[in-house]
């Protein structure tokens, strides 16, 4: 039925739920008196990549709730856990087509499995990490990746001493076979966490495997062609953005437009040697 845009048609009464062919998405968290849930497929809706990251936290909160066997949450009780405000965490859940019943809150379970599906988690993944270093050794052991549907399937590094070594029942390869050993695991994200001066050559090599989504805990920009996402990691990086509000609380912090002192040369971190 086409609606003429020209003439606003009669008021009619809203009813208590509301269906697919009103037109209208679905109410926020404890805004309706009935269960309701837009049936607007998520996938066409656009997701700001903020409430991507918050979607993550929530799936976090949600997850350990299911674990207690809880059935239902209040929307005031997930935003606390999750360290949001309720009215933002209303917004982010209705942009999936998720929302609660007056006074009773949200279903867990069925939540789960709808942060579950806008995050991509209902299908495999497969994790290639390229540095076995301090850092990636310590990525690679840590047992959270494999419990949230990130099982890392190839290690890949440089050195002599590492490649042919065994970590967590995985065999580190040599950087060289990436391409064909991403293609061969089908793997789906790529870690790297090698020296900066690497980092670039080991993320064409991802590409050229067909991997789109990369997560760099170099120091430094990676270059990728369209279609290619990357998530930057720096340690060094949140240190500094602590470090600002240490000052601040400290009262240190310079104000605008005055001189923070004579300019020193910043220091400088000897490169790491990269073997071949």
């Amino acid at each position: 039925m086409t609606v003429d845009r020209g003439t606003r048609p009669a008021r009619r009464p809203v009813p208590a739920t509301r269906t697919p062919e009103d037109g209208l998405t679905a109410a926020p968290v404890n805004g309706s008196a009935d269960v309701d849930h837009d049936t607007t497929d998520t996938a066409t809706r656009p997701v700001p990549e903020a409430t991507v990251a918050r979607l993550a936290v929530y799936l976090r909160v949600l997850t350990t709730l299911l674990a207690e066997g809880r059935g239902t949450v209040s929307s005031e009780e997930l935003a606390a856990d999750a360290g949001v405000n309720s009215a933002k965490l209303r917004k982010d859940l209705s942009l999936i087509g998720s929302s609660g019943v007056r006074g009773v809150g949200y279903d867990v379970s069925r939540l789960v499995a709808e942060v579950e599906a806008t995050l991509g988690l209902t299908r495999p993944h497969a994790v290639a990490l390229v540095g076995v270093g301090n850092l990636g050794h310590a990525l690679a052991g840590y047992g959270g990746f494999a419990a949230r549907g990130f099982p890392v399937a190839a290690l890949f590094d440089v050195d002599p001493a590492l490649v042919g070594t065994t970590l967590d029942g995985v065999v580190v390869e040599h950087a060289d076979t990436i391409p064909r050993v991403c293609a061969e695991r089908g793997v789906t994200i790529g870690v790297v966490a090698t020296p900066a001066p690497a980092a670039q050559q080991v993320c064409d090599h991802l590409v050229a495997a067909g991997v789109r989504s990369i997560l760099n805990f170099a120091p430094t920009v990676l270059v990728v062609p369209a279609g290619v996402e990357v998530r930057k990691v720096d340690l060094a990086v949140e240190m500094q953005v602590l470090s600002f509000h240490v000052a601040r609380r400290h009262g240190t912090v310079p104000a605008a437009g005055t001189a923070a002192g004579p300019a020193t040369t910043p220091r400088q971190t000897p490169r790491e040697a990269v073997s071949r």
